[in-house]
């Protein structure tokens, strides 16, 4: 039996917790906040989208970063053996749109409180209200944490650190890890908010304050290079765009952005091919003949929208729409195909759901997250250079990694 130490108590220091006890180990979780799993109260919008349902082999193609790193970690503790271990542990789930999982109650305490009725059964020491300013190394190997309060030592045969990166820094996450890993002789790649919103340059955009899009296709260009597609929902803000497509747009564009402005362009109407569209706009001109151009239209756009429309066809408002040319109605069905935003940038941590970067995964071992450089220190969740895009999968992360730590102490 070991004595493992595990400095942090959100998802990843819970599953690792968790699966140290079950290894047969003592173990003690470190947390600096007044209660676990402070960043899970707020996910989801406070329902705690726990993971995603998806197959386990499907998992991979969300992750953006290091996806191969994270096989005997997913593998060995996946999406369903986290719903079993919550539904056991008194939390029933259930499954909505995208296979995002929460819980039946849609609060995320529930979640919280199912992990701690675990440890509790595993006999986890938990100590609230507790960071820790060090870990103790000898000889290359970890032997402890430094507290900060009354700099007293708590000495230990393993280590795990699990302390989240830089998004909410509200929740606790100031970014120690990286520290810590530092100056335990580790790399930190370079760190940027991912799954944020990004702002833009038009003004016009910001004008749509609180419109919500459904059902639009969103494609991020980097010149001609297409680098995020996907179908869903966004939303227009006073300083960008957000919403589910966009927030994992951020995730391929965080390093990108920061050298040039990328372009989002956005389908309005991807159900419709253009002749189509022409065809549907055709008709609501024709079911409003004697009404001007400002005035049909909205049936194609929502009310917050037609003024930008109209001004971005450049087709004069006052116009009767019997007396819209082809040409005229030619733009108006490319704007719709393709009503484009300059992104000029993301918003800054305290918006963004993760961390992009972190410690670097190869000088971790993947198939026990422990040290190649320091013996007996492990590493789980965000403190990596692992993320993946919305949907529950980076918690998944977190779980998956905690947990084979836990497990692959010696």
């Amino acid at each position: 039996m070991s004595n493992v130490v595990i400095i942090g108590g959100g998802a990843a220091g819970m599953a690792a917790a968790a699966g140290a006890a079950e290894a047969g180990h003592r173990v003690s979780i470190y947390e600096k906040n007044e209660k676990l799993g402070k960043k899970i109260y707020i996910t989801g919008k406070g329902r705690c989208n726990v993971t995603n349902g998806c197959a386990v082999e499907d998992f991979f193609s969300h992750v953006v970063t290091n996806g191969k790193f994270l096989y005997s970690a997913v593998y060995g503790f996946t999406n369903t053996d986290l719903m079993a271990l919550l539904e056991e542990s008194g939390c029933p789930l259930k499954v909505e749109r995208g296979e995002r999982v929460f819980p039946v109650s849609d609060k995320s305490s529930d979640i919280i409180a199912a992990w701690n009725r675990r440890l509790k059964k595993d006999g986890v020491e938990i100590h609230l209200n507790e960071p820790v300013s060090e870990i103790l190394t000898e000889d290359g190997r970890a032997v402890g944490i430094l507290l900060e309060k009354g700099r007293r030592r708590v000495l230990a045969d393993a280590v795990i650190l699990a302390t989240g990166g830089l998004s909410y820094p509200s929740t606790g996450s100031t970014g120690d890890g990286y520290r810590f890993a530092k100056e335990t002789g580790h790399t930190v790649t370079e760190l940027s908010p991912a799954l944020v919103p990004f702002t833009c340059k038009e003004e016009d955009v910001k004008a749509m304050q609180g419109l919500s899009l459904r059902n639009i296709e969103a494609t991020v260009r980097d010149g001609k290079k297409v680098i995020w597609k996907e179908f869903g929902e966004m939303l227009f803000t006073h300083f960008g765009v957000s919403g589910p497509v966009v927030l994992s747009a951020s995730s391929y564009a965080a390093g990108r952005i920061k050298k040039a402005p990328l372009l989002l362009e956005i389908d309005l109407k991807p159900a419709l091919s253009r002749e189509q569209l022409d065809a549907r706009i055709l008709r609501d001109f024709s079911e409003a003949k004697n009404k001007q151009f400002k005035n049909a239209l909205n049936h194609l756009y929502p009310s917050k929208m037609i003024p930008v429309m109209i001004a971005r066809s450049g087709i004069d408002p006052e116009k009767q729409v019997n007396e819209v040319t082809a040409a005229e109605r030619e733009r108006l069905v490319s704007l719709t195909k393709a009503f484009t935003v300059t992104l000029t940038g993301l918003r800054g941590y305290n918006e963004a759901i993760v961390t992009q970067g972190g410690v670097r995964v190869k000088e971790i071992n993947p198939s026990t997250m422990e040290s190649k450089l320091v013996t007996g220190l492990y590493f789980a969740g965000e403190v990596l250079d692992l993320d993946a895009v919305t949907g529950g999968f980076n918690l998944q992360i977190a779980w998956s990694t905690g947990m084979l730590a836990g497990r692959s102490v010696r």
